[in-house]
């Protein structure tokens, strides 16, 4: 009777820990965002400052090292990216009714044969809606993408992401064994093996989910942007590396970018050859992915089931905005790993076992 009443006290202790942890990071999730980045980049760059420490650099120096060569690289990067979508989208505001008339032209026939072999279907309410909705639909959609690069930006704090941020992730950085110890050193002595085993489970997830995941985004964002570049497609650029990077949710990034690179070609281009260039530029994209950077940088051993990884950035997102879309996934893996430790215990339980 005591132990039972220990372990309630114990259930409930944790329970009320989590909802308390829970209910700080709602309450604070418009400020603990470059916190949470400054997190995420310490995570993902410690082999590296890990392998550095095997040559014989010490932590502090080896961070300094990581880091210099991150900023060195992504804010370049980063400035030469932002200024070509920006021209990109300058650029699908102003074509956007060329575009329209020649989709419109391009399914003409189909609506044709629609409205021989169908005597009710209504075709020039049809060609009224995407004349007078579409190019509208295109022009908005640009304007505020390109809202959110010119000043949106602000909306996320900018300014602390670029300050702080890179302070968060250096102490993590410097301090990453000292406070994986520190944590250890926490552990409930009874449970001590069994957290240690959860925790090394997640870190594998983790660690060939997000840093596989994000050099798959990198290298197809890459591709697609060069591949449709070299098609011809005015927003080429644009849609190939959106396309790429969002590829990290299953199924949308390919199909939704396959879909708006075939409709601006049908619109821009006279001729199906350019046509079917892109639609070679996906199938040898999705035939990388699939074969090589997939299985090679990612592996087939996280655990993470596509609609699970679908369903926690769309709550994550509606639950903690853009916090919780950076969130989403580190949190699938680790409730993930969990469920899956609570189903092996329950499958040794007595509530499983007895007849």
């Amino acid at each position: 009777m005591p132990s039972t009443q220990t372990s309630n006290r114990n259930w409930l202790f944790w329970l009320s820990l989590f909802l308390l942890f829970c209910g700080a990071v709602y309450v604070l999730r418009s400020v603990i965002m470059p916190f949470v980045a400054g997190i995420i980049v310490g995570y993902l760059f410690d082999p590296w400052v890990a392998k550095f420490k095997k040559m014989g650099i010490n932590r502090t120096a080896g961070t300094f090292l990581v880091l210099f060569l991150v900023l060195i690289i992504v804010i370049p990067g980063i400035i030469l990216l932002v200024g070509t979508i920006n021209e990109q989208i300058s650029r699908l505001i102003s074509v956007a009714p060329q575009y329209i008339s020649g989709f419109l032209k391009r399914i003409e026939p189909i609506i044709n044969n629609l409205q021989e072999h169908i005597p009710n279907f209504n075709g020039e309410r049809i060609r009224s809606y995407i004349k007078g909705n579409a190019s509208n639909w295109l022009k908005m959609a640009g304007s505020l993408i390109q809202g959110l690069i010119s000043s949106g930006f602000a909306l996320v704090n900018i300014i602390s992401l670029l300050m702080i941020t890179p302070i968060v992730a250096f102490y993590i950085l410097r301090d990453w064994e000292n406070i994986l110890k520190k944590a250890d050193s926490l552990l409930p002595r009874k449970s001590k093996e069994s957290i240690r085993e959860q925790a090394k489970e997640i870190d594998k997830t983790l660690a060939g989910f997000i840093r596989g995941q994000l050099s798959v985004c990198l290298i197809l964002g890459t591709f697609y942007a060069c591949g449709l570049y070299f098609t011809g497609l005015e927003l080429g650029l644009l849609i190939g590396f959106l396309a790429g990077i969002i590829s990290f949710i299953p199924y949308i990034g390919s199909i939704s970018g396959f879909v708006v690179s075939i409709a601006v070609a049908l619109a821009q281009f006279d001729t199906m050859g350019p046509v079917l260039q892109v639609v070679g530029v996906f199938a040898v994209g999705q035939f990388l992915e699939g074969n090589f950077l997939t299985p090679k940088l990612v592996g087939d051993s996280v655990g993470l089931h596509p609609v699970w990884i679908m369903f926690a950035l769309l709550a994550g997102g509606v639950l903690l905005g853009f916090l919780g879309l950076m969130i989403a996934v580190p949190v699938a893996a680790i409730i993930g790993v969990l469920i899956r430790h609570a189903i092996k215990n329950y499958k040794t339980s007595n509530l499983y076992l007895e007849k």
